[in-house]
């Protein structure tokens, strides 16, 4: 499905960053090891690579991987780029940020072991980006799947990162531009959340 949907001309999500993205950028210290989670066409690692910072991104269409690798050398910036799915990543490797962004194709019982995941992933004093529509954005219907379940609350959020720190966590409506796939006023959630700097246990 997601490789039909990739094939078509263009790019589904655009070329640019998520605006999410763009805004919550300063909270990342320069040079950061960063993995961006099921990253599509690329637009979010390849911006982030031409911030300076060494970007590992996947994903599970190869479709999207040859666009994101293009993006990549108009861009002039190196990304290690892998084909793999959320189930399959080895989440042993550790990164200084993980950003996942627009990953709702989940549904609940995957997405806590993909938080869980995530956790694993960071190294201590680590930075979480997730972002992601919210229960209404079924009702507005400019983008995501059409499944309250797969959303996010910030209840939701505040109890799977109870252990972080949280730096920004938000419920908010916004007209949002990200290609055909993200178009219109859209329900957003937002998390911003750091690892303890000393591991547990």
């Amino acid at each position: 499905m997601w490789d039909e949907r990739y094939a078509k001309p263009g790019y589904l999500f655009g070329t640019e960053p998520a605006a999410f993205l763009r805004a919550q950028a300063g909270h990342i210290a320069p040079g950061s090891r960063i993995l961006c989670v099921a990253d599509g066409e690329g637009r979010n690692s390849v911006w982030l690579a031409g911030q300076g910072h060494e970007v590992t991104a996947f994903d599970a269409s190869p479709v999207a991987l040859e666009k994101a690798r293009k993006l990549a050398r108009e861009r002039g910036v190196e990304v290690a780029f892998h084909l793999s799915g959320v189930e399959d990543w080895d989440w042993s490797q550790r990164f200084d940020v993980v950003a996942a962004i627009f990953i709702q194709f989940l549904p609940p019982d995957a997405r806590d072991a993909i938080f869980r995941d995530m956790k694993r992933a960071l190294v201590p004093g680590g930075l979480l980006l997730l972002h992601g529509y919210a229960p209404r954005q079924v009702d507005y219907g400019t983008g995501g799947p059409p499944c309250r379940e797969n959303m996010y609350t910030t209840d939701m959020l505040r109890d799977a990162f109870a252990d972080f720190e949280i730096l920004r966590l938000a419920d908010y409506d916004a007209e949002i531009s990200e290609g055909t796939g993200h178009s219109g006023m859209s329900g957003l959630v937002d998390l911003v959340a750091r690892k303890p700097s000393r591991e547990r246990g």
